[in-house]
């Protein structure tokens, strides 16, 4: 992290433009001593994403349906406390926004194709259980006198 990295990509050449992130910042708990009282280093990063421009609409679709649960009308919210400095608090949130967006607006998995269990595997199972069977078989108590 060496000074403010600009657009935070998203995912190839999508980036979040800093206008559209708005940023809150208020006073931490945690270490700091005297300093933390006085300083305002939480940082709390708000993104609109029902109403951004910078997303493609087929990404903003998808994280608008995967992000259901932690929006807030339409907007993505992202805390960072765990630095002292408000600099690189910002500098977490940012990085945190852009990781939780690219992997709301990755493209789902390719379905399963089942395939057939080989006729030779099955074969060996079926031989390898009727060897089993007759082992066992042959430990019943019967003829022992």
């Amino acid at each position: 992290m060496v000074g403010m990295s600009g657009p935070h990509v998203v995912r190839g050449s999508v980036s979040l433009p800093e206008a559209e992130l708005m940023w809150r910042f208020s006073r931490s708990s945690g270490p700091g001593g005297q300093h933390v009282n006085t300083s305002d280093s939480q940082v709390e990063l708000r993104f609109d994403l029902a109403r951004t421009e910078a997303l493609p609409e087929v990404w903003k679709a998808r994280a608008l349906e995967r992000l259901a649960g932690r929006l807030v009308d339409g907007v993505v919210t992202v805390r960072a406390s765990e630095h002292r400095s408000q600099w690189r608090n910002r500098e977490t949130a940012a990085v945190r926004l852009a990781a939780l967006l690219a992997e709301a607006t990755a493209p789902p998995p390719k379905p399963r194709r089942p395939t057939r269990i080989p006729r030779g595997i099955n074969e060996r199972r079926l031989r390898e259980k009727k060897q089993r069977a007759q082992t066992k078989r042959g430990r019943n108590g019967r003829d022992w006198s």
